[in-house]
C-alpha cells in the first residue's frame, strides 16, 4: 500500500484496500477536504505485477465525460447560442429528431431515445446496440473500429423510443453524442477544440485529453483489461488501448484524479457557468437524481448534499464527487478485469458507497 499524506488517514487507506480485495486489479484515491489532501493506492497497476496503480495515473473516465460536455452546452446557452428549453432539430435537421426534444432533454436523458450502446427494458429484455457492445468476443473484435457519431445516432433513432419526450427518464449515451454534436454545429470546431478551449486550457489539465479515435493512453497508467468467453475457455485480455469513438461524447475521455479534483471544485464554485445555469445543472430529476450532466445526492446522517458523476467501461472506472462549494472532494481511478456479464459492477456499486461513507458520511451511491 502507498499513500501520500497531508493527514494521517488510515480510513481511507482501509477503504481502499477493501476496495481491491472485492475484486478490483487496484484503486487510486484523492480526497481534499478541510484536513488538507491525500492521495493513496491499493492493489496493482498490471496483473502479475507488484507495483501499485500510480496515485495521479491515467483513466479512461467513461461517462463522467458527459459533465465535461454537458458544460459546454450549457457554456453555449449563457452566450445566447443555444436554447436549454429549445428543440434539438432545430441545428440537427439532418437526423429527422422528434421536435419536442429539447437541449434539457438531452442532459437530463429525459428524451426517449434509445440508448445505442443497449437497453435493459423494464420486463428484463435485453435490446442490443452497437455490434462493441453484445458479448466479449465481439467486443474484443470491434474494439479498434471507428464510430462516426452520426452513425451511433442514426443507429439509435432507427430503434423505437422509450417514452414520449419528457415523460420518463432513461440514461442513453446517445443523448449526449447528440449534445457532441450540437456543439460542433453551433461553434463550426470539433467538440474536443471546444473543450480544450473552454475547460481544459483555462484550468489547466494537462492530464485530460479527448482521444478522438486514437487507442493511446499517456503514461503512467494502471491497465485495464477484459474477460470473454472461447471454446468453453475463459481468456483475459488487455484492453488498456481501444479506439474510444464507440461510446463518442458518451465515455470517452481521459484523465486523472488531480484534474477530476481541479474540474469538479471549480465548477461547483462557479468559475465555468453563471449562477443560474450553475442552479439548472445542480437540480436533480425527481426519481433519478439526475441534473444536466450531475447527480445529486443527499447522505450522511445530517443529510448533507454531495454533487456526482462516475463512469466506468472497459476495465477502467472513474469517480467524482463534490460537496455543493467544492470545499470537499473525492476523486478515484479504478482498474479491473471487466467482461460482458458486468460481473464487476456490484463491486463497482459497494466501492462507490464505501469511499462515500469514508469521505462524506454514511449514504448509498447511485451507479453510474
Amino acid at each position: 500500500m502507498s499513500s501520500t499524506l497531508s493527514q494521517d488517514r488510515p480510513e481511507l487507506q482501509k477503504a481502499i484496500e477493501e476496495i481491491v480485495e472485492s475484486g478490483f486489479a487496484g484503486v487510486s484515491l484523492r480526497v481534499h477536504d478541510e484536513r488538507g489532501q491525500w492521495v493513496g493506492s491499493a492493489g496493482v497497476a498490471e496483473l502479475g505485477g507488484s507495483a501499485e496503480p500510480p496515485v495521479d495515473g491515467h483513466v479512461r473516465i467513461g461517462s463522467n465525460t458527459k459533465t465535461f460536455t454537458a458544460t459546454v452546452v450549457l457554456q453555449l446557452v449563457a452566450e445566447g447560442r443555444l436554447g436549454l428549453d429549445a428543440p434539438v432539430a432545430d441545428h440537427l435537421p439532418e437526423f429527422g429528431i422528434d421536435g419536442r426534444i429539447t437541449v434539457r432533454m438531452l442532459l437530463q436523458h429525459t428524451s426517449g431515445l434509445f440508448n445505442f450502446t443497449g437497453e435493459l427494458l423494464e420486463d428484463g429484455t435485453v435490446m442490443t446496440g452497437i455490434p462493441a457492445t453484445i458479448s466479449g468476443k465481439e467486443w474484443l473484435d470491434n474494439r479498434f473500429r471507428t464510430y462516426r457519431p452520426e452513425e451511433l445516432v442514426r443507429l439509435a433513432l432507427a430503434r423505437p423510443a422509450r417514452f414520449e419526450p419528457g415523460a420518463g427518464w432513461s440514461y442513453s449515451n446517445t443523448n449526449y453524442v447528440l449534445a457532441r454534436l450540437l456543439i460542433e454545429k453551433v461553434t463550426g470546431r470539433s467538440c474536443a477544440e471546444e473543450t480544450q478551449a473552454r475547460i481544459l486550457g483555462p484550468l489547466g489539465l494537462s492530464g485530460t485529453l479527448l482521444p478522438g479515435t486514437s487507442p493511446e493512453i499517456p503514461a503512467p497508467y494502471a491497465h485495464a483489461y477484459y474477460r470473454y468467453e472461447d471454446d468453453g475457455r475463459r481468456r483475459t485480455v488487455d484492453v488498456t488501448r481501444h479506439n474510444p469513438s464507440w461510446i463518442s461524447a458518451g465515455g470517452d475521455m481521459i484523465s486523472t484524479t488531480r484534474d477530476l479534483h481541479t474540474f469538479v471544485s471549480a465548477l461547483v464554485r462557479g468559475e465555468l457557468l453563471p449562477p443560474p445555469l450553475l442552479a439548472e445543472m445542480c437540480t436533480p430529476h425527481p426519481g433519478s437524481g439526475f441534473g444536466l450532466g450531475l447527480r445529486v445526492q443527499e447522505v450522511g446522517d445530517n443529510g448533507g448534499t454531495v454533487l456526482f458523476h462516475n463512469g466506468g467501461h472497459g476495465g477502467h472506472a472513474a469517480l467524482m464527487y463534490s460537496t455543493p462549494d467544492g470545499s470537499r472532494t473525492l476523486t478515484a481511478a479504478l482498474n479491473c478485469v471487466d467482461d460482458a456479464e458486468l460481473s464487476i459492477a456490484a463491486a463497482f456499486q459497494k466501492a462507490m458507497e464505501r469511499l462515500v461513507e469514508a469521505v462524506f458520511g454514511t449514504g448509498p451511491a447511485d451507479p453510474a
